[in-house]
C-alpha cells in the first residue's frame, strides 16, 4: 500500500503527543502529503515540545488542546477533518484497577463522544488503536479497552457507510514512552523486576503499527478489526537483551497481569481471514452490517483452522535477543 491515500486529507489524531501519535506525524511527514495534521490532546507542555521540533512544518500541523470527554469541543476540532484515528486513553494497568470510574469515563464514554463527533461531521474514516489487553481481558484497562472497540464496530450500523468505523489491535511496541523497556534502560543498577519466568509479549516496532494503520485505513469498510502477525518474545529473553549480567528477581504476577497475552481469540478466528500479514476480524454473521460489503476480504483472504487463537506462547515467529537489542537501536 502507497501513502498517497493521506495526500491532501486533513488528519485528527486523539493522544496526539503520545508514542504512537507523536511517530505518526513523524511519519506522515516524512512519507506522505497530508493537508494538515491536527493534534488532539490534554497535555500542553508535550504539544508545546512537539510545536518546536516541528516548527519546520508549521503550515501543516494544527494543535488542540482537549479532552475527549469533552464532545462540544471534540465537533469544534473536527470541523473540516477527512479522517481520525483515536488513539488517546487512560493505559497504566496499575492506576487503572485503582481508579476505574476515570478510565471508564476516558476509555468508553470518551470513545462514545469521538464516534458522536466524527458522525455530527461526517467524518469519512475513523480508526481505533486498541490493544492486544482487549481480547479476553483480565483487567479494567483491558476491559475498556474491549468496550471501545464493540462502541466502534457497531457505529457502522448508525451510519449507513458515510462515516466507516474500523479498528486495529497490536501488542507491545519496542520504544513506546512508559513502556517496561524504557524503565529498565533507564535504571542502571540494582536487581531487574520480573513477574513470572514464563510470561510472553507481542512486540512489534512502532513503524509497523504506522503501517498497520495505514493498511486498514486504506482497506476498511466499516466494522472490521485488523491484527498484525507480530512476533513473540519470552520476558526473561527480553531483559537479557537489554540488561545483560542484571541480577533477576522474581515478583509474582501483578493484579490485572496474564502470563500470556492474546491478539486473536478462537472466537473471533472464526471470523476472521488471514491476509497474509495480517488478520482482518469481521462483525458477527447476525450484525446488521451487510455481508457484501465484506466480500473482498472473502476472495482475497483465507479462513482460519477450527480452534485457531494467536497467543504469544504459541507464535511461529519469535524474536530472538540480538534482533530484539538491534531493533531498540534503531
Amino acid at each position: 500500500m502507497t501513502n498517497s491515500f493521506y495526500k491532501n486529507k486533513v488528519i485528527l489524531i486523539t493522544g496526539g503527543t503520545g508514542s504512537f501519535g507523536s511517530g505518526f506525524i513523524r511519519y506522515l511527514l516524512k512519507n506522505a502529503n497530508p493537508k494538515k495534521i491536527i493534534v488532539f490532546s490534554r497535555d500542553e507542555f508535550k504539544q508545546f515540545y512537539l510545536q518546536k521540533e516541528f516548527e519546520a512544518h508549521g503550515e501543516k500541523l494544527r494543535f488542540f488542546l482537549g479532552d475527549i470527554r469533552d464532545l462540544r469541543r471534540l465537533e469544534r476540532a473536527m470541523n473540516g477533518v477527512d479522517l481520525v484515528v483515536h488513539a488517546a486513553a487512560l493505559k497504566q494497568v496499575p492506576a487503572l484497577e485503582y481508579n476505574p470510574s476515570e478510565a471508564i469515563q476516558t476509555n468508553i464514554l470518551g470513545t462514545q463522544n469521538v464516534i458522536d463527533a466524527a458522525i455530527s461531521r461526517n467524518i469519512k474514516h475513523v480508526l481505533l488503536i486498541s490493544t492486544d489487553k482487549a481480547a479476553e481481558p483480565i483487567n479494567l484497562y483491558g476491559a475498556t479497552k474491549m468496550c471501545a472497540e464493540k462502541l466502534f464496530i457497531a457505529s457502522n450500523v448508525y451510519t449507513a457507510g458515510s462515516t466507516k468505523f474500523g479498528a486495529v489491535r497490536y501488542g507491545n511496541v519496542i520504544g513506546s514512552r512508559g513502556s517496561i523497556v524504557e524503565t529498565i534502560l533507564k535504571s542502571k543498577e540494582g536487581p531487574v523486576h520480573i513477574t513470572h519466568e514464563q510470561m510472553t509479549r507481542f512486540w512489534l516496532t512502532l513503524d509497523s503499527t504506522f503501517k498497520l494503520v495505514t493498511f486498514a485505513l486504506q482497506s476498511m469498510v466499516g466494522g472490521e478489526m485488523f491484527i498484525p502477525k507480530a512476533s513473540s518474545m519470552s520476558v526473561v529473553d527480553m531483559f537479557e537483551a537489554i540488561a545483560p549480567g542484571r541480577e533477576r528477581k522474581i515478583m509474582g504476577l501483578r493484579p490485572g497481569e496474564k502470563i500470556h497475552e492474546v491478539l486473536l481469540t478462537e472466537d473471533e478466528a472464526m471470523r476472521s481471514l488471514d491476509l497474509g500479514d495480517y488478520f482482518v476480524v469481521l462483525p458477527h454473521s447476525n450484525s446488521t452490517l451487510s455481508a457484501e460489503r465484506y466480500e473482498k476480504y472473502r476472495k482475497s483472504g483465507k479462513k482460519l483452522s477450527p480452534g485457531f487463537k494467536f497467543q504469544s506462547d504459541s507464535n511461529d515467529k519469535w524474536i530472538t535477543k540480538q534482533e530484539f537489542s538491534a531493533l531498540l537501536k534503531k
